[in-house]
């Protein structure tokens, strides 16, 4: 390891210094802004897709389309801004995707036909894609090893409340307004960034010629590390498996469970998220208390095949039935703070940022391909109103054997010193 570089601007790495404490602030704040605005059109998918004109039979196509959109502009964001955090630095990212997110939004709020919510969802995917893994780097590399778990966790934790908001403005303001009040949220949180420095470990890594940074393709030029990148992916996929499919289209899934009323989304991802955010304070304390990352996602897991269990039988009886299968999925699936920690810790500094971005958005990117497979197996069971439980289903199963299967590629990081490069 090398000897520190003292780099103006910068504090040091191991020291819980005022810089850390607003870092952590910030990086909350920002994820709950950046949840806000990501589940945002899945709560005001209907009546935005109304105001615009789609009729009542194409809703579920053209939401699916804006939804994948989406998170492609997820997937490119997140090797855009990876690399960003890398070779510019991690409060470089946090500024330019809190203000192309922020714009965005506020530009969706006028959206007239879905060629423009389209591409306007793509940019905001865009944006979206850069704050989580910008801040939880920042945090992690400015922490002590004992204590960036609980930091993480709090970031995670707090960020998703912003589903919560989310929902709470939906319910009292138009769908548009709810776009701009997100978008001017946005902006309002870049005036915290001002008192955020720079990570020293960055620093010293920038100060460097001889290191290469933010090579999205060195995560797999080595077997060793391409493992470990491809396997905290699929650890994370379950989550956004639940969110994209099973609630978000909670609809259309309790038509074809043979629901009489159907459960309304909104409602869906409220109750979704509120155990989301139980969830991630529970896996990050889990993972401090038992002094392991790979035990509490292996729990969660576990966990998980509950909750699927509970959604496709008891969660078909009643709406409010549904409503609690919403709850409990959150619960399982609230392993994110501990997901997002472990993609920081697994790599050395100079690929850091790159794996910290690009993985949580490759799981939620992964929804495009999993959206697909489900849509397939819809239609090859029945079709729309008839298919989508059974289809669910078998996707829902498949995705959740391939995590627990996958958490053997990584590591464990719980206490690992961060201050190393990757060769």
């Amino acid at each position: 390891m090398s000897a520190p570089i003292t780099v103006p601007g910068t504090l040091d790495d191991q020291t819980m210094s005022r810089s850390a404490k607003l870092a952590v602030v910030v990086a909350a704040l920002g994820y709950l802004v950046d949840i806000y605005d990501l589940i945002l059109f899945g709560v005001v998918r209907r009546p935005s897709l109304q105001a615009i004109g789609v009729t009542e039979d194409q809703l579920a196509n053209v939401g699916h389309l804006l939804l994948d959109v989406q998170m492609a502009g997820m997937l490119l964001g997140g090797v855009v801004w990876g690399v960003i955090g890398d070779k510019r630095g991690r409060l470089s990212v946090l500024f330019g995707s809190i203000l192309m997110y922020s714009v965005a939004n506020i530009a969706n709020g006028f959206v007239t036909d879905v060629t423009t919510y389209a591409i306007l969802r793509f940019v905001a995917g865009i944006g979206l894609a850069g704050e989580l893994g910008a801040g939880v780097t920042l945090v992690t590399e400015l922490l002590p090893a004992k204590t960036r778990g609980w930091a993480t966790t709090l970031i995670a934790g707090i960020g998703i409340c912003g589903a919560l908001l989310a929902v709470g403005v939906s319910k009292i303001a138009t769908w548009y307004v709810a776009y701009w009040i997100g978008g001017v949220l946005g902006l309002a949180l870049l005036a915290l960034r001002v008192g955020v420095f720079e990570s020293g470990m960055f620093a010293r890594i920038k100060a460097k010629s001889d290191v290469s940074r933010g090579n999205f393709l060195a995560l797999f030029t080595s077997r060793d590390r391409a493992r470990r990148y491809v396997g905290i992916v699929l650890v994370g996929v379950p989550i956004w498996y639940a969110i994209a499919i099973l609630v978000m289209f909670g609809d259309s899934i309790g038509r074809a469970m043979g629901m009489e009323r159907l459960p309304d989304p909104a409602w869906g991802l409220f109750w979704c998220y509120l155990g989301l955010a139980l969830g991630d304070f529970a896996s990050g304390f889990a993972s401090q208390v038992m002094r392991s990352r790979k035990r509490a996602l292996l729990a969660f897991c576990g966990l998980n095949v509950v909750a699927l269990a509970y959604y496709f039988t008891f969660g078909s009886r009643s709406t409010d039935a549904f409503y609690v299968g919403c709850f409990v999925l959150g619960i399982a699936n609230g392993y994110w703070a501990v997901f997002v920690t472990v993609a920081a810790e697994q790599f050395g500094t100079n690929l850091r940022a790159t794996a910290a971005t690009t993985a949580p958005n490759f799981v939620r990117g992964s929804v495009v391909p999993v959206s697909f497979v489900y849509l397939g197996l819809r239609d090859a069971l029945g079709g729309e109103g008839v298919g989508e439980a059974t289809a669910a289903l078998i996707v829902g199963v498949v995705v959740i054997v391939v995590s627990m299967m996958s958490l053997r590629a990584i590591e464990e990081t719980y206490g690992k010193e961060l201050d190393f490069v990757e060769r």
